[in-house]
């Protein structure tokens, strides 16, 4: 009896081999024979799969994208049972710092395909590129909670914040994929924002 093809994990498999060749060479100098080589696997199964590069690519920080919600969740946990709204903000912001092997690939990709998108139309029409538009919403979200229950310090526009604080995270972890500076640094920038935006009675939590 022939062996059943599981192909949500063989799709999985490709995925993770494009991370890990595109770690080391750049999302830029890849191609769908690179990833099929280091997953082992025919040129034309790749191709089967997912039939453009564009699509190869997308796939791919998909599942990084997965992969960062995972760690959230868990970062989230950490916090206790019911963690406040800056608790949760500051869960997302720090889990986006590239701070370990799976992180720094994450933004390391993920700043790569931004860049080549700017070029490229069908990378560019790719729903990926949109992903920041929800982040800014769901921490937005946050901070409207935390307004209503008077944890904001007075005057703070909730979108504006929200956006200034991904910006800020987008930046600062480019800063230390670069080396300009630690991730102890970073954490320490970000905490010293956030502390401009909540009030002082809600840093437990």
């Amino acid at each position: 009896m022939p062996k059943r093809v599981d192909h949500a994990e063989r799709r999985t498999e490709i995925a993770e081999a494009l991370v890990r060749v595109a770690g080391r060479r750049g999302l830029h100098a890849v191609g769908m024979r690179d990833v099929a080589a280091e997953a082992g696997v025919s040129l034309r199964l790749v191709q089967y799969y997912f039939e453009t590069k564009e699509k190869l690519l997308l796939f791919g920080l998909e599942h990084l994208a997965g992969k960062f919600g995972e760690r959230l969740s868990a970062r989230v946990r950490a916090a206790g049972d019911a963690p406040g709204p800056r608790a949760t903000v500051e869960a997302l912001l720090m889990t986006a710092l590239p701070t370990d092997e799976e992180s720094r690939t994450f933004h390391h990709l993920y700043t790569s395909y931004a860049v080549l998108a700017v070029t490229d139309r069908t990378l560019a029409a790719q729903p990926f590129i949109r992903n920041p538009d929800a982040a800014e919403g769901a921490v937005a979200d946050l901070l409207r909670q935390a307004q209503a229950a008077d944890l904001l310090q007075p005057g703070v526009d909730a979108q504006l914040a929200a956006a200034g604080l991904l910006a800020m995270s987008a930046g600062l972890g480019t800063s230390i994929l670069v080396g300009q500076r630690s991730p102890e640094s970073a954490a320490a920038v970000l905490d010293d924002h956030l502390n401009r935006i909540f009030r002082t009675v809600d840093a437990a939590g």
